[in-house]
């Protein structure tokens, strides 16, 4: 086929369609791999709880709302998860306002997460009421890491398991038992939120 013999209109519209077709292939990658890394992160959550909920708010008691990324039912008992997606070296601490991060010649900051969560704790707390365990991890996907170390209540999502005991835990079946009106009244007054971070 001599190409020069091919109208110059044809070339272009072939042109265009390869292109489209690239960017349809682009996307259409950036999407499975999304759709992926969630997969994951929603396996590993589920292997540590016998129930959870995603993406929710819950009611302050004062007329406000606060989002929940995650809420699990585990055998130690609820645990809120905040959900974070940073890439690179993380340096933050209890104590510090802004947290730092360093990636390839990028330095940003972002408040420390570490009050909210405790916010986010005391609300599940006041709706699950007295004598339900509530914890809280701020949980960085595996893109980031502490080279200094990391605060009680931060973990990484490859350490989630061994932070919060499996459900295959002695005795796990009594607690579950025991948190389940606490458990039934939170998804009772939760409401799906529309501020999804992922």
């Amino acid at each position: 086929m001599n190409l020069a013999a091919v109208p110059a209109e044809r070339l272009a519209a072939l042109a265009t369609g390869v292109v489209l077709l690239g960017g349809v292939l682009a996307a259409g990658y950036v999407w499975w791999r999304r759709r992926r890394a969630r997969r994951a992160v929603l396996a590993k959550i589920e292997a540590v709880s016998a129930d959870y909920l995603q993406d929710v708010l819950l009611p302050d008691g004062n007329g406000g709302w606060f989002h929940v990324d995650f809420l699990l039912l585990t055998p130690s008992g609820l645990v809120v998860i905040d959900l974070r997606d940073v890439t690179g070296l993380i340096f933050g601490s209890e104590q510090m306002t802004e947290w730092a991060v360093m990636h390839k010649n990028r330095r940003f900051t972002f408040p420390n997460p570490l009050g909210p969560l405790y916010d986010r704790m005391a609300v599940v707390r006041a709706i699950a009421g007295d004598g339900v365990p509530v914890d809280g991890r701020v949980v960085f996907t595996d893109r980031g890491s502490f080279p200094k170390g990391r605060p009680r209540a931060v973990t990484r999502l490859a350490s989630i398991a061994t932070e919060i005991p499996p459900l295959a835990g002695v005795g796990s079946d009594g607690l579950l038992e025991r948190l389940g009106p606490a458990w039934e009244q939170i998804r009772g007054v939760a409401s799906p939120s529309p501020l999804r971070r992922r």
